[in-house]
């Protein structure tokens, strides 16, 4: 039996096929939902998305792989999508068996012979140029249908920079973009740990100085050392909850990447506490702006 598996359900909380291939873009490593055959899959355990675009994109994928009769089991928290899933389902043609339990609302389908609307879900959910951002982007990314405005505060506050340099969860690469206007940077690593928004960078960033790596910045290696300088907007939500600690492993990671005296431009939001870690990290971090909610930091190692 062929199985896979959207996302890192927590444990205890449903069965998961042995053996089943990870398709989750947001881990590293896994397979590509998207590249499998159709009808080449015996079961799917999809734990899904909370926005629009990117759960029908994802269930529909997950019924055109499935093989006609073929188990799907969907779930979500019942305030993060889980109270829309039989709606969505239904509209491809499924019928489902819904339940309760755990605080989620878990739906059990065997795929139909005949699906409707998959196509157009795909095409809906797909990668494309955002008009307006003028870049490759797609639901599900962070902020990507706009500009988010942290990122905009500190394209805006950036000196030119030079040199070796990195940035941490790059996205589709829009800062990347502002970095390498300068002919003084010499290579940009990007790194991020959303496949779909590496995908799309390697379509914005046509520059050889840029490379482009799916990579897990909390699991860093020493790939990447003696950098002049490193830019970042780090995250700070891990499965639609707050976590502070994410922001705090960019900044360990910043300092360990670059060299003595290479400098860290980061922007965050007001209420989050990195001040602790950046003293601890680097010689110096200064605020260069705040303002509309966000602060500028330039911290130096």
């Amino acid at each position: 039996m062929t199985a896979i598996l959207y996302g890192s359900p927590a444990p205890g909380l449903t069965e998961i096929p042995p053996g089943a291939t990870q398709v989750s873009p947001l881990v590293v490593g896994s397979q590509d939902l998207a590249a499998l055959a159709d009808a080449s899959v015996d079961q799917a355990v999809i734990l899904g998305p909370g926005a629009v675009l990117e759960r029908d994109y994802v269930l529909a994928q997950a019924l055109r792989v499935l093989a006609p009769g073929a188990r799907l089991l969907v779930f979500a928290p019942k305030d993060k999508g889980g109270s829309r899933l039989k709606k969505a389902l239904e509209s491809f043609g499924c019928t489902v068996v819904e339940d309760a339990r755990k605080h989620h609302r878990f739906c059990s389908v065997k795929r139909p012979v005949q699906l409707t609307g998959v196509a157009e879900a795909i095409a809906a959910g797909g990668p494309r140029i955002v008009p307006g951002l003028d870049a490759w982007s797609q639901p599900g990314v962070f902020s990507w249908d706009r500009l988010d405005p942290g990122s905009a505060r500190l394209i805006a506050a950036l000196p030119t920079l030079s040199g070796h340099g990195a940035d941490l969860g790059c996205g589709v690469g829009l800062l990347a973009q502002k970095v390498l206007t300068s002919p003084a940077v010499t290579s940009l690593a990007c790194l991020d740990i959303d496949r779909r928004a590496v995908a799309c960078a390697e379509h914005n960033l046509n520059d050889p100085r840029a490379t482009i790596r799916w990579a897990d910045v909390r699991q860093w290696d020493d790939s990447l050392v003696g950098l002049d300088f490193v830019v970042m907007n780090p995250p700070f939500h891990d499965g639609g909850t707050e976590d502070r600690d994410l922001g705090v492993a960019f900044v360990r990671t910043a300092a360990r990447m670059l060299r003595r005296g290479g400098v860290c431009w980061l922007v965050a939001n007001r209420h989050l506490p990195y001040e602790a870690a950046l003293a601890a990290a680097f010689e110096s971090a200064t605020v260069r702006d705040d303002a509309g909610g966000y602060k500028i930091i330039e911290a130096r190692k």
